[in-house]
């Protein structure tokens, strides 16, 4: 199959999981023998090579051009309310214009490739996926890993929302990240006759504990100031409203309650970095919380999980959730959000002989608290979870088997 990738961020230049998907995903296409071409942003400086093999895979990154001056005449009063996000809107639209053209017109038209498929992931991309499918009849697959109304609990730009809906609406399949997801978007009225659901995964190889050295996590352990006898709690991700991890602060005293050496470590960027910091002092857990605001490398976050006792996730909103996974693979147990719109609570075993970790109400601190203390009062149970954890991602998310699935997917709509 010949496939021609859409996605906003991809390697060097990863924001978030949906980089570490594309990434994961079209490498494990290109070793099945299917021949893909990927569209991404360029960095904002424009260094990043605009044609280029790697890894097998084609990669066009289109050159920006700032036509922000121009957007306030024809943009709608919600996307003017964006300030300086103003600068990302115009970004995206011109890498969509821009992707769509060399597509259509120099790959297609001008260099005679032919493509069975094109994929477009979420309303970054959309705006090039419609105009392609609109130009040369391909077939569209539209990726929805997460929809603007999630992922600000109701107050997002009705633009972007619409955005989503006009490439649901112009797809001819769309894919989402999990069953929880699916029900969100056919509330959103998305055709759900349309909708298929593939799973995120881990690769096991690289999130694997037996391949992390004793020596650098004793280091990363003295580092934050714990010692053998305290217990890690870990949030890794970024430090939005959404992601709850205002409440695990809040959540730390209940725990201390119990478990008085426990200490929790806070990795990442976001906006609630200044009011996490001064909601730790007004509290008083300067030495019970760490907060390290920085972006992680894969390669640090693989030795931040090998680390810690216990990782946390307390979601308000999780369509999918691949730390979750990655925490699995390293045979840690897991405490998730688990209310509302919460691909996590597929992804994680609450109870049974399968168990691998726990499911708590994110908007409730003391319950954050008891998925927490139940993780880390017993040692041998905290181990058998982590066992069950990383044997459920060999035997459930390889990438291996969820790119073989969404390979059967988009094969539906390319036999039509």
């Amino acid at each position: 199959m010949k496939i021609a990738v859409l996605v906003y961020e991809y390697p060097p230049k990863i924001v978030g999981g949906l980089g570490t998907y594309a990434a994961e995903i079209t490498r494990k296409f290109v070793l099945m023998d299917h021949d893909v071409t990927v569209f991404t942003m360029n960095d904002d400086a424009g260094s990043l090579p605009t044609r280029e093999i790697w890894r097998g895979i084609e990669i066009h990154r289109p050159l920006h051009i700032d036509v922000s001056d121009s957007l306030p005449d024809v943009l709608a009063e919600d996307i003017k309310k964006w300030g300086r996000g103003l600068h990302l809107f115009s970004k995206i639209l011109v890498y969509n214009y821009l992707s769509a053209s060399k597509l259509v017109n120099e790959l297609i038209r001008k260099e005679a490739f032919k493509y069975d498929i094109v994929v477009a992931h979420d309303w970054l991309s959309a705006i090039s996926g419609i105009t392609v499918k609109k130009e040369v009849n391909l077939p569209f697959a539209f990726h929805v890993h997460s929809t603007e109304k999630g992922r600000t609990l109701g107050n997002g730009s009705e633009v972007v929302s619409n955005i989503e809906l006009h490439g649901a609406k112009a797809a001819d399949l769309i894919v989402t990240v999990s069953y929880a997801m699916k029900d969100e978007l056919v509330k959103l009225s998305f055709p759900k006759e349309k909708i298929q659901v593939s799973y995120n995964g881990v690769d096991p190889q690289k999130y694997d504990p037996e391949s992390v050295d004793a020596e650098q996590i004793r280091k990363l352990r003295v580092f934050y100031g714990i010692k053998d006898d305290e217990p890690m709690i870990l949030f890794v991700g970024r430090l939005v409203g959404v992601k709850g991890v205002d409440k695990l602060v809040m959540a730390m005293p209940h725990v201390l309650q119990k478990i008085p050496k426990a200490k929790l470590v806070i990795v990442g960027v976001g906006d609630l970095q200044e009011y996490l910091s001064n909601l730790v002092k007004m509290t008083r857990l300067q030495d019970s919380i760490k907060l390290n605001f920085e972006f992680v490398s894969e390669e640090s976050r693989i030795l931040h999980y090998a680390a810690c006792d216990v990782a946390v996730f307390p979601s308000l909103y999780e369509p999918f959730g691949i730390v979750a996974l990655e925490a699995m693979s390293m045979e840690r147990p897991v405490v998730v959000g688990a209310a509302g719109v919460s691909g996590m609570r597929e992804i994680v075993v609450c109870c049974g002989e399968e168990q691998c970790g726990y499911h708590i109400d994110p908007n409730n601190p003391a319950d954050i608290a008891w998925g927490i203390s139940s993780a880390l009062e017993n040692p041998e149970r905290r181990k058998w979870l982590g066992k069950n954890g990383r044997r459920r991602v060999l035997e459930e998310f390889s990438w291996d088997k969820i790119a073989e699935k969404t390979i059967e997917i988009y094969s539906q709509i390319t036999k039509r």
